[in-house]
This record gives structure tokens, C-alpha cells and sequence, in this order.
């Protein structure tokens, strides 16, 4: 692998940093802000299952990606992520949690109208539709799980004590399940832009071959990490503690309502078995782990009459969420013909 090729994947790489700065708060934000989980903790968690999501799971929102817009010259891949990073990266210093499947899906359309290639609008329309969908399930998944898991705790007539130890080992599992969706999900935002000129082969270790998409997204996810240790602590209180205050019951809720969302967007053996049964399935699209935190908790905002929900907080994310993709576009669209016209570079191979 040469260096020039490091020096483009290093825009992947920021993205992929960005989105742990960013995204992992959506996860343990909950978590962390009613203090059951030390931020350490919630770190360490997140950074092995979004590793294990990435490398295993990631290869069906990618290629929904690629459908939408190919980039095809390592000089336009990197620009779209560098876009995208951007975007997100300037969201997360103000202590906002925005989508980097927005922002990603944005640069690409920007490349798509730089270049003259066509935008698959049924592609964009199914991204979309797994966008407003991804809230809204959210919110009613958290509302279901609050009564369900209610009647459960009473019926058991769980001691307080008892019962907080048992929130804080379900808030681990629903964690470690969701940085697994969450990795499964979301890789392709990172990565997704490289596949096409990636320079990896297959590793073999052992018993077990990992294919050259892998390796790419294994990359990835490590960039992950780092974002989630070095700067996700401040959205993670924005998350935890100024959209609502929680309890750590509703914080277990919350976070178990986010994964079980992800998962139906991101699991290719899911789909298959709904297919082979005959039965409607979720597509396998990037969405937003952002969408789905704000709508579980103000699914069980609402549920509780809406007191306690900051909307003011609530209203500058979600008004992130319009300004995200277009953001990026515009960045992304200034960015290719700076590359093409002063530098030189091909943004694109016919």
C-alpha cells in the first residue's frame, strides 16, 4: 500500500474519528449522563463491539451506498469523507450530535452532481424513507419496551438496590449490542467510499479469512475508537443529560430501543429470514444512530406528558439534521473542483 493512498484514506480515517466523537454518545450518552457507567467504561465497551459490527456486519448498507453513487477515483473518495468529516466534526465541537449517514450521503450526491453522474433516486428515496422511519420506530420501540420492562420490574418485586445493579449490567448488554449495530450499520459511512479503489487483499489468521472489504473496514473502525476516547465525552453529556434527564430505567430503555432500531436497518441474515418467510423487511440502509436516540427519548418524553424534554436542545438537532447533508454537498462540490482545477487530481474515471 503506498503512501499516496494513506494520505487519501487518512479523510476516511477523520470521518470515521468524527463518528466516534460523535455517534457512540447516541449509545452510552443515556448511560453515562445518570452516572450508572463511568465514561471509561462506556468507551472501552464501545470500541471492541463497534470494531467486532464493522469487520462482520458491515457489508449490506455499504453496498446500498455504492448504488447511490459509485466514486470510483481515490481523489474524489477522499473529498467526499473530508466533507463529511467536516460536517460532523463541527457539529460534535459544539457539543451537538448530528448523522455522519447524512452528511456522507450528502457528499456523495455532491460528487454525483459535480462529476455529471446520475443520482439513483430510488436509492435516495430508500435511505430516506430508513430516515424518517428510524425515529419514529425508535420512539414507539421505547415507549413498548417502557411497559413491558415496567410490569416486569413490578411483578418481580425487585429491591431498589437489586434493581439498579441489575440496570447497570442491562445498560452494558443493551450497549455492547448497539456499538455492534452501530458498527454494522455505519462503517459504510466511513468506508463505503473506498471499497471501489481499495488496495487491500485477503488476511488469513489462522482458522479465520478476512476478505479485503474487512481489512478496509477493520481500519475503520480502529479510527472509531480513537474518536470515541478522545472526544466523545462532551456530547455524551449533551446526549445524557440536556434533551431529558433520565433515570437509568429509562436510560436502559432508551439504549435497548436504539440497538434493537439499528439492527433491523443493518442485519443482511435478518432480511433474509423476513424474505424467506414471506414477510416485509427493513432495508439495509445507513441510518442515523442520532435519529434514533432524540425519537426513544422523546418517545418516553412524550409518554410522560413532554415535562423535563429540552426542545430547544431538541429543536438545534434536529434542525442539524436538514443542514447536515447540504452542508456537506456544498463543501464536498467546492472541494472537487479545487482538487481538479488547482491540483490537478482525477476526481473521476469515466
Amino acid at each position: 500500500m503506498s503512501l499516496m493512498y494513506l494520505f487519501f484514506l487518512s479523510s476516511g480515517l477523520f470521518l470515521g474519528w468524527s463518528l466516534g466523537a460523535n455517534d457512540v454518545s447516541n449509545i452510552f450518552g443515556a448511560a453515562v449522563g445518570s452516572k450508572m457507567l463511568k465514561f471509561k467504561t462506556a468507551a472501552l465497551i464501545a470500541s471492541v463491539f463497534i470494531i467486532l459490527g464493522a469487520v462482520f456486519g458491515g457489508a449490506g448498507t455499504t453496498e446500498t451506498l455504492s448504488e447511490l453513487g459509485e466514486v470510483n477515483a481515490i481523489s474524489g473518495a477522499f473529498m467526499v469523507a473530508l466533507a463529511a468529516g467536516l460536517a460532523v466534526y463541527s457539529m460534535a465541537r459544539a457539543g451537538l450530535t448530528t448523522s455522519t449517514s447524512q452528511a456522507i450521503v450528502g457528499g456523495i450526491i455532491g460528487w454525483n452532481i459535480y462529476t455529471g453522474n446520475a443520482t439513483n433516486y430510488m436509492i435516495l428515496i430508500k435511505i430516506m424513507t430508513g430516515w424518517i422511519l428510524c425515529p419514529l420506530l425508535a420512539g414507539l420501540m421505547a415507549v413498548l419496551l417502557y411497559f413491558v420492562f415496567k410490569k416486569v420490574f413490578h411483578k418481580m418485586h425487585i429491591h431498589v438496590l437489586r434493581q439498579d445493579q441489575l440496570l447497570r449490567i442491562g445498560l452494558i448488554l443493551a450497549g455492547a449490542f448497539c456499538t455492534y449495530a452501530l458498527g454494522a450499520n455505519n462503517i459504510a459511512n466511513v468506508m463505503g467510499v473506498f471499497v471501489k479503489t481499495s488496495p487491500f487483499e485477503a488476511l488469513k489468521i489462522g482458522n479465520l479469512t478476512f476478505s479485503a472489504m474487512q481489512v478496509l473496514f477493520f481500519l475503520g473502525a480502529i479510527a472509531i475508537s480513537v474518536g470515541i476516547f478522545t472526544y466523545s465525552q462532551k456530547v455524551m453529556l449533551t446526549v445524557g443529560k440536556s434533551v431529558m434527564r433520565m433515570s437509568p430505567f429509562v436510560a436502559f430503555v432508551v439504549v435497548l430501543a436504539e440497538a434493537l432500531v439499528l439492527f433491523l436497518f443493518s442485519s443482511e441474515n435478518l432480511q433474509s429470514a423476513l424474505l424467506s418467510l414471506h414477510l416485509p423487511a427493513f432495508p439495509l440502509v445507513p441510518v442515523s444512530s442520532t435519529q434514533a436516540v432524540i425519537g426513544a427519548i422523546l418517545g418516553i418524553g412524550i409518554l410522560k406528558g413532554g415535562r423535563g424534554i429540552n426542545w430547544t436542545i431538541t429543536a438545534r438537532i434536529v434542525a442539524g439534521w436538514v443542514t447536515t447533508p447540504l452542508t456537506t454537498m456544498l463543501i464536498c462540490f467546492i472541494s472537487l473542483f479545487f482538487l481538479e482545477n488547482v491540483f490537478h487530481l482525477t476526481v473521476f474515471l469515466p
